[in-house]
Protein backbone atom coordinates (compact mmCIF):
# COMPACT_ATOMS: atom_id res chain seq x y z
CA UNK A 1 0.00 0.00 0.00
CA UNK A 2 1.39 3.45 -0.82
CA UNK A 3 2.52 5.42 1.73
CA UNK A 4 0.57 8.56 2.83
CA UNK A 5 3.04 10.90 0.84
CA UNK A 6 4.26 8.93 -2.00
CA UNK A 7 0.16 9.28 -2.22
CA UNK A 8 0.25 12.81 -1.86
CA UNK A 9 2.84 13.10 -4.56
CA UNK A 10 0.48 11.12 -6.67
CA UNK A 11 -2.02 12.95 -6.59
CA UNK A 12 -0.08 16.36 -7.09
CA UNK A 13 2.07 14.93 -10.41
CA UNK A 14 -1.84 13.85 -11.79
CA UNK A 15 -3.35 17.82 -10.67
CA UNK A 16 -0.62 19.44 -12.53
CA UNK A 17 -2.49 20.47 -16.16
CA UNK A 18 -1.61 20.20 -19.72
CA UNK A 19 -1.11 23.84 -19.94
CA UNK A 20 1.06 24.34 -17.31
CA UNK A 21 3.23 21.26 -18.26
CA UNK A 22 3.74 23.23 -21.64
CA UNK A 23 4.39 26.31 -20.26
CA UNK A 24 6.96 24.92 -17.52
CA UNK A 25 9.32 22.79 -19.88
CA UNK A 26 9.19 25.52 -22.48
CA UNK A 27 12.77 26.37 -21.41
CA UNK A 28 13.83 22.20 -22.90
CA UNK A 29 12.48 22.84 -25.66
CA UNK A 30 15.26 25.75 -26.83
CA UNK A 31 17.79 23.92 -24.53
CA UNK A 32 17.54 20.59 -26.86
CA UNK A 33 16.78 22.60 -30.23
CA UNK A 34 20.28 25.06 -29.62
CA UNK A 35 22.33 21.40 -28.44
CA UNK A 36 21.10 19.76 -31.83
CA UNK A 37 21.78 22.52 -34.09
CA UNK A 38 25.20 23.13 -33.27
CA UNK A 39 25.92 19.82 -34.76
CA UNK A 40 23.84 20.91 -38.05
CA UNK A 41 24.48 22.66 -41.23
CA UNK A 42 24.08 26.57 -40.61
CA UNK A 43 21.13 26.57 -43.53
CA UNK A 44 19.25 24.95 -40.54
CA UNK A 45 17.32 27.31 -38.50
CA UNK A 46 17.22 26.91 -34.81
CA UNK A 47 13.26 29.35 -34.48
CA UNK A 48 12.07 26.01 -37.24
CA UNK A 49 13.39 23.31 -34.56
CA UNK A 50 12.09 24.80 -31.44
CA UNK A 51 8.66 25.28 -33.22
CA UNK A 52 8.20 21.57 -34.06
CA UNK A 53 10.03 20.71 -30.33
CA UNK A 54 7.07 23.28 -28.75
CA UNK A 55 4.74 20.75 -31.09
CA UNK A 56 6.27 17.62 -29.47
CA UNK A 57 6.01 19.08 -26.04
CA UNK A 58 2.78 19.52 -26.41
CA UNK A 59 1.80 16.10 -27.80
CA UNK A 60 3.71 15.04 -24.61
CA UNK A 61 1.89 16.67 -22.81
CA UNK A 62 -1.27 15.28 -24.00
CA UNK A 63 -0.71 11.75 -23.90
CA UNK A 64 1.85 12.03 -20.59
CA UNK A 65 0.72 9.29 -17.96
CA UNK A 66 1.56 10.08 -14.62
CA UNK A 67 0.89 6.48 -12.96
CA UNK A 68 3.45 5.06 -15.81
CA UNK A 69 6.50 6.25 -13.20
CA UNK A 70 8.29 8.06 -15.48
CA UNK A 71 9.15 11.76 -15.12
CA UNK A 72 7.26 14.11 -17.27
CA UNK A 73 10.97 15.89 -18.51
CA UNK A 74 12.68 12.57 -19.72
CA UNK A 75 9.38 11.39 -21.55
CA UNK A 76 8.68 14.58 -23.04
CA UNK A 77 12.64 15.03 -24.30
CA UNK A 78 12.30 11.92 -25.94
CA UNK A 79 9.09 13.29 -27.62
CA UNK A 80 10.57 16.76 -28.50
CA UNK A 81 13.83 15.34 -29.92
CA UNK A 82 11.46 12.86 -31.92
CA UNK A 83 9.82 15.53 -33.94
CA UNK A 84 13.14 17.61 -33.95
CA UNK A 85 14.65 14.67 -35.89
CA UNK A 86 11.28 13.65 -38.12
CA UNK A 87 11.78 17.49 -39.11
CA UNK A 88 14.93 17.29 -40.17
CA UNK A 89 14.66 14.01 -42.02
CA UNK A 90 11.67 15.21 -43.78
CA UNK A 91 13.43 18.42 -44.77
CA UNK A 92 16.03 16.98 -46.48
CA UNK A 93 18.71 19.25 -43.95
CA UNK A 94 21.79 18.36 -45.79
CA UNK A 95 21.86 19.57 -49.40
CA UNK A 96 22.41 16.35 -51.81
CA UNK A 97 25.97 18.18 -53.26
CA UNK A 98 27.41 17.61 -49.70
CA UNK A 99 26.28 14.68 -49.53
CA UNK A 100 27.62 13.69 -52.73
CA UNK A 101 30.60 15.36 -51.96
CA UNK A 102 30.80 13.01 -48.44
CA UNK A 103 30.88 10.09 -50.82
CA UNK A 104 33.66 11.58 -52.91
CA UNK A 105 35.64 12.35 -49.82
CA UNK A 106 35.14 8.48 -48.26
CA UNK A 107 35.72 6.90 -51.26
CA UNK A 108 39.37 8.86 -51.99
CA UNK A 109 39.76 7.93 -48.16
CA UNK A 110 39.27 4.33 -48.54
CA UNK A 111 41.52 4.03 -51.63
CA UNK A 112 44.13 6.27 -50.07
CA UNK A 113 43.93 3.73 -46.75
CA UNK A 114 44.14 0.70 -49.04
CA UNK A 115 47.58 2.37 -50.37
CA UNK A 116 49.33 3.43 -48.01
CA UNK A 117 48.07 1.47 -44.68
CA UNK A 118 47.90 5.20 -42.57
CA UNK A 119 45.23 7.53 -42.80
CA UNK A 120 45.85 9.83 -45.36
CA UNK A 121 46.05 13.97 -44.66
CA UNK A 122 44.03 16.51 -46.29
CA UNK A 123 46.46 17.38 -48.81
CA UNK A 124 46.85 13.59 -49.92
CA UNK A 125 42.68 13.09 -50.09
CA UNK A 126 42.55 16.97 -51.88
CA UNK A 127 44.85 15.65 -54.72
CA UNK A 128 43.12 11.96 -55.18
CA UNK A 129 40.28 14.37 -55.71
CA UNK A 130 41.62 16.67 -57.99
CA UNK A 131 41.27 19.34 -55.93
CA UNK A 132 42.94 22.17 -54.24
CA UNK A 133 43.64 21.83 -50.24
CA UNK A 134 40.91 25.19 -49.92
CA UNK A 135 38.46 23.79 -51.71
CA UNK A 136 38.24 20.24 -50.05
CA UNK A 137 38.21 22.11 -46.50
CA UNK A 138 34.91 24.09 -47.79
CA UNK A 139 33.45 20.74 -48.56
CA UNK A 140 34.43 19.77 -44.80
CA UNK A 141 32.65 22.83 -43.90
CA UNK A 142 29.66 22.20 -46.05
CA UNK A 143 29.11 19.03 -44.61
CA UNK A 144 28.40 20.26 -40.94
CA UNK A 145 26.15 17.54 -39.21
CA UNK A 146 26.84 14.70 -41.66
CA UNK A 147 25.90 11.63 -39.33
CA UNK A 148 28.32 8.68 -38.49
CA UNK A 149 25.34 6.24 -39.77
CA UNK A 150 22.42 7.40 -41.81
CA UNK A 151 19.18 5.23 -42.48
CA UNK A 152 19.96 5.76 -46.24
CA UNK A 153 23.25 3.23 -45.55
CA UNK A 154 20.62 0.32 -45.50
CA UNK A 155 19.15 1.43 -49.04
CA UNK A 156 19.96 -0.13 -52.38
CA UNK A 157 20.66 3.18 -54.13
CA UNK A 158 18.61 6.56 -54.23
CA UNK A 159 15.28 5.03 -55.23
CA UNK A 160 14.83 2.74 -53.39
CA UNK A 161 14.12 3.36 -49.56
CA UNK A 162 14.42 0.24 -47.52
CA UNK A 163 12.83 2.57 -44.36
CA UNK A 164 9.25 1.85 -46.46
CA UNK A 165 9.42 -1.89 -46.16
CA UNK A 166 10.37 -1.01 -42.47
CA UNK A 167 7.45 0.84 -41.46
CA UNK A 168 5.25 -1.69 -43.08
CA UNK A 169 6.53 -4.31 -39.78
CA UNK A 170 6.38 -2.43 -36.69
CA UNK A 171 8.29 -5.29 -34.86
CA UNK A 172 11.36 -4.31 -37.22
CA UNK A 173 13.79 -1.22 -36.32
CA UNK A 174 16.68 -0.16 -38.84
CA UNK A 175 18.13 1.28 -34.85
CA UNK A 176 18.41 -1.78 -32.91
CA UNK A 177 20.98 -2.24 -35.91
CA UNK A 178 23.11 0.12 -34.45
CA UNK A 179 22.95 -1.81 -30.85
CA UNK A 180 25.11 -4.64 -32.74
CA UNK A 181 28.03 -5.87 -30.51
CA UNK A 182 30.08 -5.53 -34.19
CA UNK A 183 29.37 -2.75 -34.84
CA UNK A 184 30.09 -1.22 -31.82
CA UNK A 185 33.96 -3.07 -31.86
CA UNK A 186 34.29 -1.63 -35.86
CA UNK A 187 33.80 2.04 -33.91
CA UNK A 188 35.80 1.81 -31.10
CA UNK A 189 38.81 0.15 -34.00
CA UNK A 190 38.07 3.03 -35.92
CA UNK A 191 38.59 5.48 -33.81
CA UNK A 192 41.71 3.99 -32.54
CA UNK A 193 42.91 4.93 -35.94
CA UNK A 194 41.71 8.43 -35.95
CA UNK A 195 45.07 10.78 -35.90
CA UNK A 196 45.43 11.93 -32.59
CA UNK A 197 43.88 15.49 -33.13
CA UNK A 198 40.83 14.18 -34.41
CA UNK A 199 40.63 11.35 -32.07
CA UNK A 200 40.56 14.43 -29.21
CA UNK A 201 38.29 16.30 -30.69
CA UNK A 202 36.27 13.66 -30.89
CA UNK A 203 36.34 12.72 -26.89
CA UNK A 204 35.83 16.11 -26.37
CA UNK A 205 32.77 16.76 -28.47
CA UNK A 206 31.09 13.33 -27.61
CA UNK A 207 32.25 12.33 -24.04
CA UNK A 208 32.90 16.04 -22.83
CA UNK A 209 30.07 17.65 -24.54
CA UNK A 210 32.23 20.60 -25.28
CA UNK A 211 30.43 22.39 -27.80
CA UNK A 212 32.49 23.36 -31.55
CA UNK A 213 34.13 26.97 -29.96
CA UNK A 214 35.00 25.39 -26.93
CA UNK A 215 37.19 22.63 -28.92
CA UNK A 216 38.50 25.30 -30.98
CA UNK A 217 40.03 27.03 -27.60
CA UNK A 218 41.49 23.68 -26.33
CA UNK A 219 42.61 22.26 -29.67
CA UNK A 220 43.90 26.08 -30.69
CA UNK A 221 42.09 26.29 -33.92
CA UNK A 222 39.32 28.54 -35.35
CA UNK A 223 35.43 27.00 -34.71
CA UNK A 224 35.20 26.79 -38.34
CA UNK A 225 38.51 24.61 -38.59
CA UNK A 226 37.44 22.11 -36.32
CA UNK A 227 34.02 21.74 -38.01
CA UNK A 228 36.14 20.45 -41.01
CA UNK A 229 38.39 18.66 -38.90
CA UNK A 230 35.05 16.73 -37.54
CA UNK A 231 33.53 16.01 -40.97
CA UNK A 232 36.79 14.61 -41.88
CA UNK A 233 37.04 12.30 -38.78
CA UNK A 234 33.62 11.16 -39.59
CA UNK A 235 34.55 10.71 -42.92
CA UNK A 236 37.31 8.32 -41.99
CA UNK A 237 35.09 6.31 -39.71
CA UNK A 238 32.47 5.75 -42.01
CA UNK A 239 34.91 4.21 -44.12
CA UNK A 240 36.00 1.89 -41.35
CA UNK A 241 31.96 0.83 -41.40
CA UNK A 242 31.56 0.58 -44.88
CA UNK A 243 31.57 -2.98 -44.46
CA UNK A 244 29.16 -3.29 -42.10
CA UNK A 245 26.94 -0.69 -43.32
CA UNK A 246 26.46 -3.04 -46.69
CA UNK A 247 25.66 -6.26 -45.11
Amino acid sequence: MASPRALSLYQATQSVSEEDRVAGHMPLVRRLAYHLVSRLPASVDVDDLIQVGMMGLMEAARSFDASAGVQFETFASQRIRGAMLDELRNADWLPRQARRNMREIENALRKLEQTHGRPPAESEIAGAMGVPLAEYQQMLSEARGHQLVHYEDFEQDDENDQLDQYAVDHNANPAEILTDSSFRQTLIAGIEALPEREKLLMALYYDEELNLKEIGAVLGVTESRVCQLHSQAVARLRTKLKDWTSK
